[in-house]
């Protein structure tokens, strides 16, 4: 039993009803609540949902007998809690729009609340369980699938396209994910946001509009200066990057750089990787890449806390993108 409650009353409780407590141990009752085969959600009660009117006691199981029902909240305040002297039927809340319920069972009963239409999830289990539950048996297997990867997109001994999918294989075929979690992990936004800016990228390219611009940014930098060739690009790439994202702000910049790189007889090559470092210095938004946007809410940033320490490493990203690419790949 996990009792809650001020040390005296608990004490008086277990004596009255020939109780021995559990000798303290550090994370004890967070270990029972979160481990790598169960863990806790929260769900809201929606306005026209068949749980308005229903009983509901913590400690109880729900309807499909998976899932206990751990707290209730409702207006920010406990509800349904029982008291050490409380009768059983004094006990327990009857539900309402807007309740919070707390729910703990194991991780794949707890994602199927997501398709459960009378409730609301407050957060994805899947992401409340890489954030509380801590690296378990299939984390080694993981690295080493990923460290495996990692060589081979660096030595090149397969194309990139059929390592990841190696990887991706060996990570369904070890048990680490299944299909259908794979399938949850697909960030489908990205997916469409990367398919829809390749054919933009052609189109530029095949229009003539990538030549035009380059012969814009040609035009104003006067041909003066490889150097100004490689910031006006960055400082291009690194701003548009903020608003829409990296992956796509390079697709998008590519073929404006190698067109502009041939209008004033450069090497392709450290053109284009100074645009790439300018598409990764992507600090002074939260929209700028996912993982800016993953670390606001649980590190509680707001959108104007990015440029801040943003704005320095754009500066050193400047730094690298037009005088140290070129010492490395020469012009």
């Amino acid at each position: 039993l996990v009792l809650r409650g001020d040390p005296e009353t608990l004490s008086a409780f277990a004596e009255a009803k020939l109780l021995d407590p559990v000798p303290e141990a550090d994370d004890s009752v967070a270990d029972m609540l979160f481990s790598k085969h169960a863990g806790l959600a929260e769900v809201v009660v929606k306005p026209r949902s068949k749980l308005v009117g229903l009983p509901m006691t913590p400690g109880s199981l729900t309807g499909s007998g998976q899932l206990v029902v751990v707290a209730i909240q409702r207006n920010g305040e406990d509800v349904g809690r029982a008291n050490m002297n409380d009768d059983a039927g004094s006990v327990g809340a009857t539900l309402q729009a807007g309740d919070h319920l707390l729910l703990q069972g194991t991780w794949q009963a707890l994602n199927r609340l997501a398709s459960d239409p009378e409730i609301l999830l407050v957060d994805s289990p899947d992401a409340v369980r890489r954030q509380a539950v801590p690296l378990g048996s299939g984390s080694k297997t993981m690295l080493t699938i990923l460290a495996a990867m990692v060589l081979v997109l660096a030595t090149g001994v397969l194309p990139a396209a059929v390592g990841v999918l190696i990887a991706a294989m060996a990570v369904i075929a070890t048990g680490i994910l299944t299909v259908p979690q794979a399938y949850r992990a697909i960030d489908l936004n990205t997916v469409v946001l990367v398919a829809s800016m390749i054919p933009l990228s052609t189109a530029m390219y095949g229009t003539g509009t990538a030549a035009q611009m380059a012969d814009l940014l040609v035009a104003t930098i006067g041909g003066a200066s490889p150097a100004l060739l490689l910031a006006g690009l960055f400082l291009f790439t690194a701003l548009l990057g903020q608003v829409i994202s990296n992956t796509a702000t390079a697709m998008i910049v590519i073929p404006i750089a190698v067109a502009a790189a041939g209008e004033m007889g450069l090497s392709a090559k450290p053109v284009l990787m100074s645009l790439n470092v300018g598409a990764s210095a992507a600090f002074l938004t939260p929209v700028a890449t996912t993982s800016n946007l993953i670390v606001m809410a649980p590190g509680g940033y707001r959108f104007g806390d990015y440029w801040k320490l943003g704005s320095l490493l754009m500066i050193l990203y400047f730094a690298v993108a037009v005088f140290w690419v070129p010492v490395v790949w020469r012009l």
